[in-house]
């Protein structure tokens, strides 16, 4: 009967006798506050728990690291902003993606798309999996490092709930955003809160000489930016679900501005908390920041702290999750990805395939990842495309100033950005060229191999049409368009 349906609603004849509420879309559900908690709620992840310490490493001293991390949330604020210009430019989801297909054309959109889809998305979200997953089970394996075993299962686990939670509800997923970024909001206060009362008491130690052996070098400011980066990773998030947004063009400016200066404003008060009950020797040694502080602040309480991280990292990764989804059921919808992809779930209007592929190829990352590793490259591709992202708004605002938007960013916003991101790139190779670099950079053009047949020139097979409809009738989706 689906398929009956698909074939009445694709049928020339009758098309134009379709209500409005009955063609297939997904919903426009996500409002100023969950859009606050979407932003918010996949910002805060693992990364404030475990980041802080290769902040300092990488800087040296104190003072520097604070600074680190508010350059990292302007950087975050700036970027966010220049993003909502194009959100009300271009009313589409899909992020960088979508924005780059309509300003740079399709072969860079592929790319990105290719790279994206494949690797970057679903390696974030087996990142923020796994480090919910050494939370979660570490209070099971006391004094000890839990089996590497039970860790990975728990975050394949964590994968597999998550893919349902988003493929039955719209609402659901994002009633569970807003609940997990209060929680998280909570703790983090915990520790601001634990952190005042210390300084109170005159705990200021590690604040004396505070820019004592303060490294300045090219190669590790950049370094420590992408570690500071990662927490602050998510402010771009509500671009990839615009169409999902109830009157975009005030709820996506509007919701950058409550959620990141909230963001970063938690974070630095949560370093001068973490600084103020440890040394920075202390904290370069903790391994786990946050358990550190709790058995330091809170005593017996301290497991607290464990299950707070556990959920901020689950409600992290939902929100990746959510978001990351999108990214593939838009670029199957432009025609980058199988067409599969781009096909919603006709009860739950949400697009399953596309979630249960990002999930597949999570769960494959989850295997052989590792949180440390997957950080640095991440964060290299990510700016890569951020910075071409936002050249593309420097182009529309120098050469095409008459087009309709309902918010203008200070055009030095972006240039800051773009500045930002070539840094970003560049400087880690120049200072400290790694294989691993030219190993990304050689997949992102593997996609030449890709484009050409399939996308340039369709040279699709016809069992590819078989097996999409068998997909449609197992996964009861049909087609958006």
């Amino acid at each position: 009967s689906t398929m009956r349906k698909r074939k009445t609603t694709d049928s020339p004849h009758l098309s134009t006798d379709l209500k409005e509420e009955e063609k297939l879309k997904l919903k426009q559900e996500v409002g100023l506050i969950s859009g606050v908690s979407l932003i918010a709620g996949t910002m805060i992840g693992s990364g404030i728990f475990m980041s802080p310490e290769w902040v300092l490493h990488h800087m040296g001293s104190p003072a520097s690291s604070l600074i680190i991390w508010a350059a990292c949330g302007l950087l975050a604020m700036f970027g966010a902003l220049s993003y909502a210009e194009l959100g009300t430019i271009i009313k589409e989801s899909g992020g960088e993606y979508i924005y780059i297909l309509r300003i740079f054309g399709s072969f860079p959109a592929f790319l990105f798309a290719y790279t994206s889809v494949i690797l970057v998305r679903p390696a974030g979200l087996a990142a923020v999996c796994l480090s919910f997953a050494e939370y979660a089970v570490a209070p099971f394996y006391p004094g000890c490092a839990s089996p590497q075993v039970v860790v990975k299962c728990t975050a394949a686990a964590c994968i597999l709930l998550l893919t349902i939670i988003n493929c039955l509800n719209v609402r659901l997923a994002t009633s569970v955003m807003n609940i997990f970024t209060a929680v998280k909001l909570l703790a983090l206060l915990v520790i601001v809160v634990g952190g005042l009362i210390l300084l109170a008491k005159g705990q200021t130690q590690s604040f004396q000489n505070a820019f004592q052996n303060t490294n300045a070098g090219i190669g590790a400011v950049g370094v420590a930016f992408y570690q500071g980066l990662w927490s602050y990773d998510g402010w771009n998030n509500l671009n990839y679900v615009t169409e999902e947004l109830k009157k975009p063009e005030v709820t996506l400016p509007r919701a950058v501005m409550i959620a990141i200066p909230l963001v970063t404003c938690l974070y630095l008060l949560v370093n001068v908390s973490y600084l103020a009950a440890m040394t920075p020797s202390e904290l370069l040694s903790s391994g786990a920041v946050a358990v550190a502080w709790g058995d330091k602040v809170l005593g017996s309480w301290a497991w607290l702290i464990s299950l707070a991280v556990a959920l901020s990292t689950f409600g992290s990764s939902n929100g990746t999750f959510f978001s990351g989804g999108r990214v593939c059921y838009i670029a199957a919808r432009e025609g980058h990805m199988p067409d599969i992809l781009s096909m919603a779930h006709v009860r739950c209007l949400t697009p399953s395939p596309a979630l249960l592929f990002t999930s597949a190829m999570s769960l494959i990352m989850v295997i052989s990842g590792s949180f440390t590793s997957i950080v640095n490259f991440f964060s290299f591709i990510a700016w890569l495309f951020y910075g071409m992202t936002i050249s593309g708004l420097l182009y529309l605002k120098i050469k095409k100033p008459e087009l309709p938007r309902s918010y203008k960013v200070p055009i030095i916003f972006p240039i800051i950005v773009l500045m930002a991101a070539v840094y970003l790139v560049l400087a880690p190779i120049i200072d400290q060229p790694q294989l691993e670099n030219l190993y990304i950079v050689l997949f992102i053009f593997s996609g030449i191999i890709l484009y050409f047949p399939l996308v340039h020139f369709k040279c699709h097979p016809r069992f590819l049409q078989r097996v999409t409809l068998h997909l449609q009738l197992l996964l009861e989706v049909a087609s958006t368009t």
